[in-house]
């Protein structure tokens, strides 16, 4: 056998050696139904296929854990391409990257720096694949910094659980997702098993509003430089923007910036307020919480953990949100998020909503948009009628949005819609079209021959 050969496998033994530790023997941690054996890293690395949501400062830290960990078959997915703000935490690219595929050249880099590992790169948005495409992973692991998008990824997991006869749920059906969330000193981890534990809909209220100030405020008594920021993006920009109006403001583009950003110095100044920088101005307008790398590493390496406990069933699980925060001190704690027995993605049970029997169609719709246990965008709204479906209301489609507008001042008796009607909701939150059962709160007896 060469020298070479032999050295190379010496290395193999040595690579795995910590990880075979782990695998090849039983300890006071272990899950109760975990057996120790030589196959398991085998598994993780030939086989088990894992999905990465984002590749961004996260993404690049899992995607550099888990590689490490041994897994191989791992698949990146995002849109994104790479700007040079990015570079100060997105380790695997450098300036010679600005302006190309994100997921591409994390895959590039990690491919060529560690030896054996197989992954995928997908440039494109998680809506442009289909159920066949999740299908194919053990694990979904996700370090996304949108909410819509998160919610979105959580419905289709749902969407590929199927049951029994008798309405339980096939656990052969179920693709773990742990989500990972940063924001600034702080950050969050989490283990989801679709249709066992809480699920992104069942905690929405766990994420921060976005901040917004009060319009009164940013025009007549500004006190922070943010105000000055937010008065010429809401008001100063369509009075005198010099690009047209039709010109929608773009937070990706200098030239944009840097007018708003010239604007907000003048207002500062004429007001006696201090600290309006350029990058404060791109964080305004972008809604950008700067981005702290030792929290994105942190958060990271307790997903790839969850993700690695998860394939090898070595130990038991996160139960099954950890919380981080290094803003004084280090600081974590792990709770049981519970189950919303009503969680209009996870329940599997007709979702209910309440409603008066004179209110209109508006109504319903500010209660999609407004109330927690639903929290839509753009919610589009049909139901079927005698065996036909019917188009209510649809925001998202200008043409239609114009022929059903008159119905949202409509009484919901008078479009069709009784006491035990069932609507058709479709969002940008869920990949699926959810089904609610109106429920008068009047006492009216339902009418099930309609």
């Amino acid at each position: 056998m060469a020298t070479g050969e032999i050295q190379s496998q010496e290395y193999q033994q040595r690579r795995w050696l910590n990880i075979r530790k782990v695998l090849e023997r039983s300890g006071p941690f272990c899950h109760p139904d975990f057996e120790p054996s030589a196959e398991i890293l085998d598994f993780l690395m030939n086989s088990c296929k894992i999905l990465i949501v984002g590749a961004g400062g996260l993404g690049c830290e899992l995607l550099k854990d888990l590689a490490l960990m041994g897994f191989k078959k791992i698949h990146i997915i995002d849109m994104d391409t790479i700007e040079l703000s990015n570079l100060n935490r997105q380790f695997l690219f450098r300036k010679t990257d600005i302006g190309l595929s994100k997921a591409k050249c994390a895959v590039e880099f990690v491919n060529k720096r560690i030896p054996g590992c197989e992954a995928i790169a997908h440039h494109c948005a998680i809506q442009d694949m289909d159920d066949g495409f999740y299908r194919q992973f053990h694990i979904v692991v996700c370090g996304l910094d949108s909410i819509i998008a998160r919610r979105w990824l959580n419905g289709m997991l749902m969407s590929l659980l199927q049951y029994n006869d008798d309405r339980s749920l096939d656990q052969s059906s179920v693709i773990p997702l742990v989500d990972g969330g940063t924001e600034g000193f702080k950050g969050n981890a989490r283990v989801i098993l679709p249709g066992m534990s809480a699920c992104i809909e069942c905690t929405l209220d766990f994420y921060p509003p976005q901040k917004t100030f009060p319009l009164c405020t940013i025009a007549n008594t500004p006190r922070l430089p943010e105000h000055c920021v937010e008065y010429v993006k809401v008001i100063q920009w369509a009075k005198e923007n010099p690009w047209g109006e039709s010109t929608v403001l773009d937070g990706d583009n200098p030239q944009h910036v840097a007018w708003v950003y010239e604007k907000a110095q003048e207002r500062a100044m004429k007001h006696g307020i201090a600290n309006v920088t350029y990058r404060l101005t791109q964080g305004v307008l972008k809604n950008i919480i700067p981005a702290v790398a030792s929290t994105n590493a942190a958060i990271a390496a307790a997903c790839a953990t969850e993700v690695f406990k998860l394939a090898s069933s070595c130990c038991a699980n996160m139960n099954n949100y950890m919380v981080f925060n290094m803003a004084e001190g280090v600081y974590t704690y792990t709770f049981n998020a519970e189950k919303r027995p009503d969680c209009v993605a996870c329940s599997n049970t007709t979702r209910v909503m309440e409603i008066e029997a004179n209110a209109t169609l508006q109504t319903i719709y500010d209660k999609l948009c407004d109330d927690v246990a639903f929290a839509m965008k753009r919610p589009g709204i049909t139901t079927v009628i005698n065996g036909r479906n019917k188009t209510l209301y649809i925001s998202s489609i200008k043409s239609i949005e114009e022929k059903t507008r008159d119905n949202l001042k409509k009484r919901i008796t008078e479009i069709g819609l009784y006491n035990g009607a069932e609507i058709l909701v479709a969002d940008v939150t869920t990949p699926s079209t959810v089904t609610i059962k109106l429920k008068f709160s009047e006492n009216y007896d339902v009418d099930m021959s309609r």
